[in-house]
């Protein structure tokens, strides 16, 4: 009876330990999910995000862009890092006055740099340059034109809820004169509700403003929601993602909605 007593004894400590390595584990993933959604986070990682965009032009073509997104944050002092983030998109254009055809190519580089506080409160943000590179491989997809802005970002995170938005601006400063300047704003807000085992229902759209095109084809605002899910492929962190926005307000030849899918891998300290 004693030895039987001991052994159970054992078995209970087991199954303990097993449940708090568990729970912890799971505590990990769901800090590591929430960090993932701080774009001034110290977190180095490297999204791939797909936007394939349908309902373009008069024959509903399809257009998908291939965002490469490396964010590398440097710490500059005690108090303040460096968050770099490069955006390189892939984009096949299809030609949206055929019924077919269409082109590959690397598309102009977007690049910032937000200097964000190493510690913050409840309220989160970082600020800094927003620049685009004419990196266009085919030109006439090109801006052919050097761009320059100011980016800040501010967030909130209260219980399983991150809150905030991302707004930028950015003005061609030199480059092609025979091509139009360049006056373009970005928003994003998101609303993340945080789920058990790194589970996360969003919303995050793009909402953009070409301030140099006429009243019609300015704005581009979508709506919609997503679902998110962190994963642990042996010790590397994985976030995969699946958006859907449809396309209240476009441009004449805007898309109609848009599939967002995203798979970032995450190299936490």
């Amino acid at each position: 009876m004693r030895r039987f007593s001991k052994i159970s004894c054992i078995v209970f400590a087991v199954m303990v330990l097993f449940s708090v390595t568990i729970a912890a584990q799971e505590d990990e993933v769901e800090d590591l999910a929430k960090q993932t959604q701080n774009p001034v986070a110290a977190l180095i990682s490297v999204p791939f995000q797909c936007n394939t965009n349908f309902g373009i032009g008069p024959h509903d073509r399809i257009q998908n862009v291939l965002n490469i997104q490396p964010v590398v944050p440097f710490g500059l002092t005690e108090n303040w890092n460096l968050i770099a983030r490069v955006i390189a998109p892939v984009i096949y254009q299809p030609d949206i006055f055929e019924e077919s055809g269409g082109s590959n190519f690397l598309g102009d580089i977007n690049a910032t740099a937000f200097f964000a506080p190493a510690e913050s409160g409840k309220i989160i943000w970082g600020a800094g340059p927003v620049m685009l590179f004419p990196t266009a491989s085919k030109g006439e997809y090109s801006s052919k034109k050097w761009g320059l802005g100011p980016s800040a970002v501010v967030l909130t995170m209260k219980g399983p809820w991150v809150v905030g938005a991302l707004v930028n601006n950015i003005w061609s400063v030199a480059g092609d004169e025979d091509r139009g300047d360049i006056n373009q704003m970005l928003l994003q807000y998101f609303i993340n509700f945080n789920l058990p085992d790194g589970w996360v229902i969003t919303t995050a759209p793009i909402i953009t403003a070409n301030w140099e095109a006429d009243s019609d084809n300015k704005w581009t605002v979508p709506f919609g929601v997503g679902v998110s899910k962190l994963l642990m492929v042996g010790k590397l962190p994985v976030n995969c993602a699946v958006h859907y926005y449809n396309n209240v307000k476009k441009s004449e030849y805007g898309a109609d909605w848009t599939l967002r899918t995203q798979i970032q891998f995450l190299f936490p300290k």
